[in-house]
C-alpha cells in the first residue's frame, strides 16, 4: 500500500523516545524525513543517530513559545517544506488524595494542551503552502476519567480532542487536515516510570486484549492518519486502546 509519504517532511514533537520515536522510525520507513525535538539534548542526539540520515533533531521545550516557533522555522529552513506536524508531547503528574498546586496545574496545562495549540499554530504557515496534516496525540484518558490518578491529564487531553475538531474547521480551506489519536496504556518510558508493574497488569485486565500496547502499535495509526490513505479524514479522533473500558464484562471472552 502506497502511503504517499515518500520524501515528505514530518515534524514530531517529543520524538526522541516512546511513541514519538517509534513514529519517527515508522515515517522514515515510508520514505519520509523526520524532524524531531526533545528537551534532553543527549537523548535527542542518540535518537537522531539511531534513526539515521533522514532524521533531524532540534533541542526544544514545547511549552516555551520562542522554542516552538524557532523549531518550526529551523525545520522549514533545513528542508524547504513541511508536510506533517505531530503534536506528541505530553506528561502527567499523578495525585492520590491530595490537591494540585498552582504550579503543578500550570505545568500540566502547558505540556499537555498549550504545547498542542502552539505547535499547531507554528505549523500552519508552512503546511498551508502545499497542504498537510496535523496529528494530535491525546489519550484514552480523554474519554475515561481516572479518579485519583492523572486527574488533570485527562481533562487537558479531552481539551486536545475538542481543539482538534475546532482547529480543523479553522484551517480546512488551507488544505490542512487535523486529526487526533487516543492511545491507551502504552509501554513508553513515561508509563514505566509512573505506573508500577502490578498496577499496569491490574488495569490491563479491563482491556479486551489484556495487555499494554507497544509504541510501534501506536505509531502505525499515526502514520496512517498522516498518509494519503486517510485523505478524507479530518476533525476525527481514532482510539487505539485495545478495547479498554468499552464493554462492561471484558472478561467474558476469557471465560471469567
Amino acid at each position: 500500500m502506497d502511503m504517499g509519504l515518500q520524501d515528505k517532511v514530518v515534524v514530531i514533537t517529543g520524538g526522541s523516545e516512546g511513541i514519538g520515536f517509534a513514529a519517527a522510525r515508522a515515517f522514515i520507513a515510508e520514505g519520509a524525513y523526520a524532524a524531531i525535538c526533545g528537551r534532553r539534548k543527549d537523548v535527542l542526539e542518540h535518537a537522531v543517530a539511531e534513526l539515521g540520515p533522514r532524521a533531524f533533531g532540534v533541542s526544544c521545550d514545547m511549552t516555551k513559545e520562542d522554542d516552538v516557533y524557532n523549531f518550526a522555522r529551523r525545520v522549514f529552513d533545513t528542508f524547504g517544506r513541511m508536510d506533517v506536524w505531530v503534536n506528541n508531547v505530553g506528561a502527567t503528574i499523578a495525585r492520590k488524595g491530595t490537591w494540585y498546586t498552582g504550579e503543578e496545574i500550570d505545568r500540566t496545562y502547558a505540556v499537555n494542551f498549550k504545547s498542542v495549540v502552539m505547535g499547531s499554530q507554528a505549523a500552519v504557515p508552512y503546511l498551508s503552502r502545499q497542504g498537510g496534516v496535523i496529528v494530535n496525540v491525546a489519550s484514552l484518558a480523554a474519554r475515561c476519567a481516572t479518579s485519583g490518578r492523572a486527574t488533570l491529564y485527562g481533562a487537558f487531553k479531552a481539551g486536545v480532542v475538542n481543539f482538534t475538531n475546532t482547529f480543523a474547521g479553522e484551517v480546512a480551506s488551507k488544505h490542512i487536515r487535523v486529526v487526533s489519536i487516543l492511545p491507551g496504556f502504552t509501554l513508553t518510558p513515561l508509563v514505566r516510570a509512573t505506573i508500577a508493574p502490578v498496577d499496569l497488569e491490574k488495569q490491563s485486565r479491563t482491556c479486551l486484549l489484556r495487555r499494554a500496547a507497544s509504541p510501534e502499535e501506536i505509531a502505525g495509526p499515526i502514520v496512517f492518519l498522516a498518509s494519503s490513505q486517510a485523505s478524507y479524514m479530518t476533525a476525527a479522533s481514532l482510539e487505539i486502546s485495545g478495547g479498554r473500558s468499552v464493554t462492561l464484562n471484558p472478561g467474558y471472552s476469557y471465560g471469567e
